[in-house]
């Protein structure tokens, strides 16, 4: 199947270049980062987890967002979801390849990677953090294609390949709860010191991912003569409005807890983040866009009358992407580290150089996004035709 993903349009091949151009220019510039150090970066000693890992937390969200398709259409023999289960399975490969890949560029080294694997240290939790992401990398990787040759064939998925399914929906839930352990185990860190930040991270992937994949079928339907059924999208759309409430109840109750238990520790980091601490705001006016966004977008989506227009949903879909890329890819890392357990700020902003290389990762998962949606597609053609 693979020699589908190198037969397309004009547009088709000059998106794949504009792709592999960004992906160029990333590289060219972490040589620099690979030679000089994290040094070209906006990080300090206060600040030791910048951009890179604020995006690979939101990416993880993305792939576990995945499994609220899997868990109805294979356990539940929800058959609307039969069209879309192999593109939500594909987004968390892109997705996953990604997070590892941010993983990389913050090592500074990628040679010290293998240290997890020559020095295992089961009390930590970065050793099942790689056990649990490339685990499940290779379960997406390997159902989906099984599921999508046999697809192909006319025939029935065998029945050995259902045990890998059952095992990779609680390996989802476990990728983002093993991803929260890292935080909420730091007793100097206040903002993340919190039991609740697992289920807040799980409800925060149930909206983001889900939503993406919303907008990823709008363009495939727009693009090609695949056609992932309305009755799908609109039971997506369901998903992604219960995960977007509860994850903003969800902060709502860290809100109250930090308020109302009056310790500073808590406090100071939501005051950051919302009004400034000692004169340094530079996240509040992107906070207040995040909270606005994921208001507007519950508000579209509770509304029957507005999930079900196909103009304003992809609207609301956008809303929920970016209000939680805003919540975790700019507001989690920073708002945990700044201030620091002396309570003293000292800002953390990315540098050119480190958006130009996470823009460089961001192309490369949309490149293998692009050449694994384009395989599916092309199959699906093939077998309604």
């Amino acid at each position: 199947m693979l020699e589908l993903a190198v037969k397309g349009s004009k547009k088709y091949y000059l998106w794949v270049m504009a792709l592999l151009g960004l992906i160029g220019i990333g590289f060219i510039v972490y040589l620099e980062q690979f030679d000089f150090g994290l040094g070209i970066t906006g990080m300090s000693r206060d600040v030791s987890w910048g951009f890179y890992i604020a995006q690979f937390t939101f990416l993880v969200g993305v792939a576990a967002g995945g499994v609220m398709l899997v868990l109805p259409y294979y356990l539940h023999n929800y058959k609307a979801f039969g069209k879309i289960t192999i593109l939500g399975e594909f987004l968390a490969v892109s997705a996953l390849v990604m997070c590892l890949t941010f993983i990389i560029a913050d090592l500074g080294q990628p040679m010290r990677a293998f240290n997890v694997i020559l020095h295992p240290t089961p009390q930590s939790m970065l050793f099942w953090d790689m056990i649990v992401l490339n685990g499940y990398l290779f379960l997406n990787i390997f159902i989906g294609w099984i599921v999508l040759e046999s697809e192909r064939n006319s025939v029935a998925p065998p029945k050995w390949i259902k045990p890998f399914i059952y095992v990779s929906v609680p390996w989802a839930f476990g990728i983002h709860t093993v991803t929260a352990f890292l935080y909420c185990g730091l007793p100097g860190r206040g903002f993340w010191l919190t039991a609740i930040l697992a289920p807040r991270f799980l409800a925060s992937a149930f909206a983001a991912g889900p939503a993406f994949l919303i907008l990823l079928c709008y363009i495939i339907k727009k693009t090609t003569n695949f056609d992932p059924g309305k009755q799908a999208i609109q039971t997506v759309a369901k998903i992604v409005t219960y995960g977007l409430i509860a994850n903003v109840f969800f902060f709502g109750c860290e809100v109250f807890v930090a308020l109302y238990s009056g310790i500073p520790e808590h406090i100071d980091h939501l005051k950051y983040l919302f009004f400034g601490l000692h004169g340094h705001g530079v996240l509040v006016p992107w906070m207040w866009t995040s909270m606005t966004l994921m208001g507007i977008a519950i508000i579209l989506l509770v509304n029957p009358a507005t999930r079900s227009n196909e103009t304003i949903l992809p609207i609301a879909c956008a809303c929920v992407f970016l209000g939680t890329w805003i919540d975790k890819g700019l507001g989690m890392i920073s708002g945990g580290f700044v201030p620091n357990p002396m309570h003293h700020v000292n800002e953390y902003i990315p540098t050119i150089k480190e958006l130009i290389i996470t823009v460089g990762v961001y192309a490369l998962g949309f490149l293998i996004l692009t050449l694994l949606f384009k395989i599916v597609v092309s199959v699906k053609e093939e077998v309604s035709a």
